[in-house]
């Protein structure tokens, strides 16, 4: 969440000194005038925070979708030999994901914005396929969006792939 803050007050701690945030130390002292000298530690609970859940719940969540997507058994109640391929995938990414991590000197809180961009790049696409199959009446039944909610979703939608556009020409033309 403390990472969330400096982002958020960029423009404030830009003008109060703080030039380039480089690693997660950068990002502590540059709470400081916001946080007081508290700063530090509300920054590493916060960054602790984020690493825990971000390490349990993201390859789970990874590892549920795509064998389930592929037609694979899934679950952590199933054994290793009735859901092979999910728990391989699923370890698969804590190893890759913590092998990223330890890499040397990899500037990670720009590898942390670069992939939320492509997270933010990424997500009309998501957001058109589901709503796509939300609204399939042999996939969904009586549990299909309603018009008032295809209204909301489609807007919503439209909004964030007009924002994604201008996010890419700003990128692009300057």
């Amino acid at each position: 969440m403390a990472f969330f803050i400096v982002v958020a007050c960029g423009a404030t701690l830009y003008t109060r000194g703080v030039r380039e945030i480089k690693d997660a130390a950068d990002a502590a002292v540059a709470l400081a005038p916001l946080a007081g000298r508290f700063a530090s530690v509300l920054f590493a609970i916060g960054l602790l925070n984020a690493a825990l859940l971000s390490a349990a719940i993201l390859p789970l969540a990874t590892a549920y979708n795509v064998a389930e997507g592929l037609g694979f058994e899934s679950g952590l109640n199933k054994k290793f030999s009735e859901a092979p391929i999910f728990y391989w995938l699923y370890t698969s990414l804590v190893v890759v994901g913590a092998g990223f991590v330890l890499i040397p000197r990899l500037p990670l809180i720009k590898v942390i914005i670069v992939s939320q961009v492509a997270n933010g790049v990424l997500i009309p696409f998501v957001l058109f396929f589901m709503l796509r199959l939300i609204n399939r009446e042999d996939l969904m039944g009586t549990y299909r969006n309603s018009r008032v909610a295809n209204v909301i979703a489609w807007s919503t939608s439209a909004v964030m792939i007009a924002l994604t556009i201008a996010l890419v020409w700003t990128s692009i033309a300057g």
